[in-house]
């Protein structure tokens, strides 16, 4: 893979724990993209950014994601990486500390991504979940010490994000900044058509197979302008049908991260769409 940025390519973890997060498949993307030259980056669907941290640095990049908590997080996190380390691991990592800054309401910038990294790191698996009115609801994930990122692993972040743009947006408006020679990675959460699979997306509206069917055509539209994509998608025959667009599906596996039947938006199998020409 090449980029025109001059920083270490050493990759750097993401600061959340996310479900449905692809860290399990980088070794696999990084194969894929092999040494594709990349004239700027583009993740519409970001979560955790598990992916964008591992394959830049880019020159340049476009991230978005629909969860403005999220969003605001990691602009606080490229602003002010010390700043957001020091506040959220400065709180005590028991019940009543929890459902305290649960219940809060952030005054700021940095404060609310404090409070957002350190929710992520002692709720029950990492799981973002709000209730119809927006109040974030996940329950504590119990006295155990809890890996929130050290000043020095947000500056690393910090470092990653300072060529890239954040917006919290729909998913299609991506298309306005994509041109000749760029990569989109497409990670949606996962919903197949007559809603059999159970995948649930812990945010206030499901990501239902109409989008799906809108995710298509966007693919179809980075295509014309000749950049590329990788889709990550679930493993079921509407799928293959929706994103059979002529262009290389490879298989992957995994094994689930967070237990209870149907509880996440991965699964044992899933697919990857793309046009890269690295695909074999």
């Amino acid at each position: 893979m090449t980029t025109e940025a001059s920083e270490t390519t050493a990759s750097v973890a993401s600061p959340l724990r996310w479900v449905g997060g692809k860290r399990w498949l980088i070794p696999k993307l990084r194969k894929l993209v092999g040494e594709t030259e990349i004239a700027a980056y583009h993740e519409p669907f970001l979560g955790g950014a598990s992916v964008f941290l591992a394959l830049g640095p880019f020159s340049k990049a476009h991230l978005s994601d629909t969860n403005v908590e999220l969003i605001s997080a990691f602009e606080a996190i490229r602003d002010y990486p010390t700043r957001v380390a020091n506040k959220a691991r400065a709180y005590a990592r028991d019940e009543e500390t929890y459902y305290k800054v649960r219940a809060s309401i952030p005054g700021g910038l940095i404060e609310s991504a404090a409070r957002f990294l350190y929710l992520n790191h002692t709720s029950f698996n990492g799981i973002y979940r709000v209730n119809l009115a927006g109040t974030y609801n996940v329950p504590f994930g119990g006295e155990r010490i809890a890996h929130i990122p050290t000043a020095e692993q947000l500056r690393a972040v910090a470092s990653r994000l300072e060529q890239a743009t954040l917006k919290a947006d729909d998913f299609a408006k991506c298309i306005d900044r994509v041109g000749a020679g760029d990569l989109v990675f497409l990670d949606p959460p996962y919903t197949v058509a007559h809603n059999e699979n159970g995948f649930v997306k812990y945010n206030q509206r499901l990501f239902s197979f109409e989008d799906q069917r809108r995710l298509s055509k966007l693919v179809d539209e980075i295509k014309e302008r000749d950049a590329h994509y990788i889709l990550a998608n679930a493993a079921h025959d509407s799928i293959v049908e929706l994103f059979d667009k002529g262009d290389s599906v490879i298989k992957t596996s995994r094994r689930n991260s967070v237990g209870g039947a149907n509880a996440i938006r991965g699964s044992a199998k899933e697919l990857l769409f793309t046009n890269l020409e690295t695909a074999g």
